[in-house]
Formats: C-alpha cells, sequence, structure tokens
C-alpha cells in the first residue's frame, strides 16, 4: 500500500511538472513572414505600422522581412521560402508578394496588405465572405472619381497623362478606371505601360509632351521611380498628381491626395492580431477604408506658383499638409 501511495504522489509530482512547463509555441512567439513588393516610402511605412502595432499587443511575434525588389520571380521564392520555414501566417505587402502567397501557402493564414483590387487581384473571391478562405486584408482602394475630378477643377486638362505597370493588377485596374473618368469628364486620356521600374522615366518622356497634366496611381513600380516623374513633369512645366502622399516629400507635385500608409499598416497588423487570436479569415474578408478622415490633401504651393496655377480656396482650407516655401506645413 505505501508502495502504491508513493507512485501515486509521484505520478502527481511528475504531471504537475509537465503542465507546469511553458508552452514552447507560445514562449517562442509567433513566427510571421512578410514579403514586400519593393523598398519605397509607401511600403516601407505598411510594414513598419504592421511591425509596430503587433509588437505594441500581448502576442510575441518575430519577423522575417523579405524585399522582392520588383521581381515576380521573387516574390514566388519568398513564399516558398515562408512554406518550408512553416511560418505560422505571413503577410503580402501588395499584390504579387500577396498573389504568390495565396498560391503557395493553402494551410496557413495569408494576409494583404494594401491590394486596390482585392477581386481582380484573385485574392478573394466575392466580398460577401461567403467562401472558405485563409485569406484576408486590407484594400487600399482610392476615391478615384473625386480624386481625378478634384484635380481637373484645378488643372483643366485638355489630355491627362498615367503611367502604370502591364503586370500588376492594381496597375491595370486603375487605369481602366481612370481612363473611364477622363472619358466621363471630356479629357483625353494618354496612357504609357511599363514593366519595371527603370523604365519610368522613359514612359513619362515619352507622352508628357501629349498632355497637359500627369497622374500617378497607386502603382508600386511607378512610385518608386516617383522622382524621375516628378522631374520630367517640372522640366515640361506640366503638374503632377501623385495618389501617394508617403512617397510626395521631397518631390515637385502639385497635388497628392491618399492615404498615410502607416495607418494601413496598424491597419493591417489589427488583421493579423484578430487571426492569431483565433478569428477565421473568412469572417474579416477584405477591408476597404470609407471615412475620409484616413486621406490626406497635400498641395504644394510652390509648384503652383512655378507652374502660374491657382488652387480653389476652399481646396486648399481642407488640405492636411500645405508645402511653401520648401517648408511642409501640417495641419492639425
Amino acid at each position: 500500500m505505501t508502495r502504491k501511495i508513493l507512485l501515486f504522489v509521484c505520478f502527481l509530482s511528475a504531471s504537475a511538472l509537465l503542465f507546469s512547463q511553458p508552452n514552447t509555441e507560445i514562449s517562442k512567439g509567433y513566427e510571421i513572414g512578410i514579403s514586400k513588393m519593393v523598398s519605397h516610402p509607401a511600403l516601407d511605412s505598411i510594414e513598419q505600422g504592421i511591425m509596430d502595432y503587433l509588437t505594441s499587443t500581448d502576442l510575441t511575434v518575430n519577423f522575417d522581412l523579405q524585399n522582392c525588389n520588383a521581381e515576380i520571380a521573387t516574390a514566388i521564392a519568398i513564399a516558398q521560402k515562408f512554406k518550408s520555414d512553416d511560418k505560422d501566417l505571413v503577410i503580402g505587402i501588395a499584390t504579387p508578394p500577396a498573389q504568390a502567397l495565396a498560391q503557395v501557402i493553402t494551410d496557413k493564414p495569408v494576409v494583404f496588405g494594401a491590394i486596390t483590387d482585392p477581386l481582380a487581384a484573385g485574392l478573394v473571391v466575392n466580398y460577401d465572405k461567403t467562401e472558405d478562405t485563409n485569406i484576408a486584408g486590407i484594400s487600399d482602394l482610392n476615391p478615384l472619381q473625386l480624386q481625378l475630378e478634384t484635380y481637373f477643377r484645378i488643372v483643366k486638362p485638355k489630355a491627362l497623362g498615367m503611367i502604370y505597370t502591364s503586370s500588376e493588377a492594381n496597375g491595370v485596374a486603375q487605369m481602366e478606371m481612370a481612363k473611364q473618368i477622363c472619358a466621363q469628364n471630356k479629357v483625353a486620356f494618354v496612357g504609357a505601360a511599363v514593366s519595371n521600374s527603370s523604365e519610368v522615366k522613359m514612359a513619362a518622356q515619352s507622352i508628357i509632351g501629349r498632355v497637359d497634366a500627369m497622374y500617378v496611381a497607386i502603382d508600386n513600380t511607378v512610385v518608386s521611380a516617383i522622382p524621375s516623374v516628378s522631374e520630367v513633369c517640372m522640366k515640361e512645366g506640366k503638374p503632377l498628381f501623385n495618389t501617394d502622399t508617403t512617397s510626395s516629400d521631397g518631390i515637385d507635385f502639385l497635388m497628392s491626395w491618399g492615404f498615410n500608409y502607416y495607418t494601413v499598416g496598424v491597419e493591417t497588423g489589427k488583421v493579423v492580431e484578430r487571426i492569431l487570436k483565433g478569428e477565421k479569415p473568412k469572417d474579416i474578408g477584405a477591408i476597404f477604408f470609407d471615412d475620409p478622415a484616413q486621406f490626406e490633401l497635400w498641395f504644394n504651393l510652390d509648384t503652383a506658383k512655378k507652374l502660374n496655377i491657382t488652387i480653389p480656396e476652399d481646396l486648399l482650407s481642407s488640405a492636411k499638409v500645405l508645402v511653401q516655401d520648401g517648408k511642409k506645413i501640417v495641419r492639425e
């Protein structure tokens, strides 16, 4: 009997020791892979926003940061690496990395950040959350109609130029939308397709003589070369509307109106948190911004002066950022 009691006590002690050990999965943290299309201010801000938000939560996370350098083949290789590494969750910043992750990884959550048209990109089947999926995330679809018609009100162009990436679903979708908006407003549309960032300046030069104003949408390949577009525009005395405010610092734009991409990163981080805490990607789906406060309107008064363009007072009064005498003025 005494021997049985001793054995029972030993069993209880061993059990207590076993169950008191920390869960290694929890203690080591979640392994998160982030695949970014290219390094430029907007995408870098998204990446930083994701990391800052998640490290501020009660989750323990470890990040593996990868850059595709605007190469589709690299995006696929990164996705395969993440699959081989058995990441707990992966994030694609911009369309090609997100598409590569979605194709390669089907048994773990895939979160996308800054996908203009998730449906056209093939990341969601529909927007009604009826299909079972391992994919969810944040769209950066801008109110193109409002943006372009506001731009037309300022510059009154007869022809609008736009450079877009022919291989990126986001770029093509926005090009088609811009073309339609131009037609509705009796503005000729002149597009120039590129396949990589090294072609952007040449594309701008090829159409600048045929347009009155230039427009750059949320197209990562083009935005990564935005200084060269600005340079071409200013040399020819043509205004530039750059949708990406993050990359407008230090260039000669006239108008910039879009997201603060650090905020997009924070919102993407919130999606990651929801999934890691048990929510299904299917029940999250694609999230769109519809609050005007989430967009920022910028005007460069120095550029307006150089080009002899008058910006209506009601637009100036609603601007978040003004550039004047080389200084950036941020309004609260």
